[in-house]
């Protein structure tokens, strides 16, 4: 497969797995986490889909498309393993829906960071909240989730907060 259509992939599985999500949380009272700005397209889908919502975005530096960047108040900035613990007194209300978007290219660092962001990312979720990501995670609170069809096992991962 080349890497544009392996890109065409991600990409379509990820906006499906959001989509899902979303239709999953439906009203359920609750914020949204952006784990990973980037150049802001996931954040500016979540916008389009969670419209009531406050989205607090979470990335090293920001680098978006300037359309696609959060307020002060929503942009959280550092290191990941530093921000997300110290983040629920910024938040108004735990959330509902995550969307961790934390590969870098590295696997074995990747896998790592997932595991490090299971210890303090779920005090910042409300019980039953959908968590969509990236790379696999093992928390004893999260229950794998079934993936939208089209969607490849491992490809991307689903998650429900107990």
């Amino acid at each position: 497969m080349s890497r544009l259509d392996s890109f065409i992939r991600r990409m379509s599985a990820q906006r499906d797995c959001l989509n899902y999500a979303a239709a999953i949380v439906g009203s359920a009272p609750g914020s949204v986490i952006e784990l990973g700005l980037g150049n802001g397209r996931t954040y500016d889908h979540l916008r389009e889909l969670m419209q009531d919502r406050d989205i607090y975005v979470f990335d090293r530096h920001v680098k978006a498309h300037p359309d696609c960047i959060p307020d002060a108040e929503h942009m959280i900035v550092g290191d990941f393993l530093e921000t997300v613990p110290a983040a629920r007194s910024k938040m108004k209300a735990k959330a509902i829906l995550a969307h961790c978007d934390i590969g870098s290219g590295d696997k074995e660092a990747s896998v790592l960071l997932a595991r490090r962001l299971g210890e303090s990312l779920p005090s910042l979720l409300a019980s039953g909240a959908v968590i969509v990501s990236d790379q696999p995670f093992e928390v004893n609170d999260w229950q794998p989730w079934p993936l939208p069809g089209g969607v490849a096992e491992g490809r991307y991962y689903l998650y429900r907060q107990v």
